[in-house]
């Protein structure tokens, strides 16, 4: 389903009827509505990294709901697209603590191949309806990949911002894993804590302290 080492470590998830009730109204939505993102994008996150790979886990919400915007990478956008407000603050706090140009483009798929994976807690959104997807089961397949990483035995920086990312700090028990929490970066929060937090540094020398490659977090 997937293509990688993910097919296995969720294998069984994949067999579970919560996840096959998920999947018959997801396809039943495509067929009769515009949702995003492509259907061929949604598991995006889990294709551009692999389960061996992830070093840093970036929590999002839902995908982008207007036309264009979502390709199953958490914040990120296709090439050429506007870049949404809070990738932008993304990209200022990056700046403030590495000094990189703010990029032109929103798509970070140079950050997912690196081992940033981009998940979104829903991962399939109606047209122009934020949410929309949110009660279908979604968040039960991605709590249970969080708890997939949890259980990964090299360690991995669980960067969690705002309240909904917050709440999944109880699914990362394992101490060998270090979690980072502020506030979302949205224009209406990111002063409350993300400007100034200095996450991405803190994920580059977590993961250089562990022997792992750091991330250039610069596109």
């Amino acid at each position: 389903m997937i293509g990688n080492d993910w097919d296995l470590a969720l294998n069984e998830e994949f067999e579970k009827e919560y996840f096959l009730k998920i999947m018959d109204f997801v396809d039943k939505e495509y067929e009769t509505k515009t949702i995003y993102p492509p259907y061929e994008d949604i598991f995006n996150a889990f294709k551009f990294t692999p389960f061996n790979n992830v070093k840093v886990v970036i929590l999002g919400q839902d995908p982008y709901h207007e036309k264009g915007q979502a390709h199953g990478l958490a914040f990120s956008t296709p090439i050429g697209r506007a870049i949404p407000r809070s990738l932008k603050n993304i990209f200022k706090e990056i700046h403030e603590e590495y000094g990189y140009p703010i990029p032109e483009s929103g798509c970070l798929e140079s950050w997912a191949k690196q081992g940033v994976f981009l998940l979104n807690t829903v991962l399939t959104v109606e047209d122009g309806n934020a949410n929309s997807h949110s009660k279908c089961g979604w968040q039960t397949f991605t709590d249970n990949v969080i708890k997939l990483l949890n259980g990964h035995e090299k360690p991995i920086v669980f960067l969690l911002w705002g309240k909904q990312a917050e709440k999944k700090k109880e699914l990362i028990k394992n101490p060998h894993h270090l979690v980072l929490i502020t506030s979302h970066p949205s224009p209406f929060s990111a002063r409350r804590g993300f400007f100034g937090s200095n996450h991405f540094k803190m994920a580059n020398e977590f993961l250089k302290e562990n022997g792992l490659e750091e991330i250039d977090w610069k596109l």
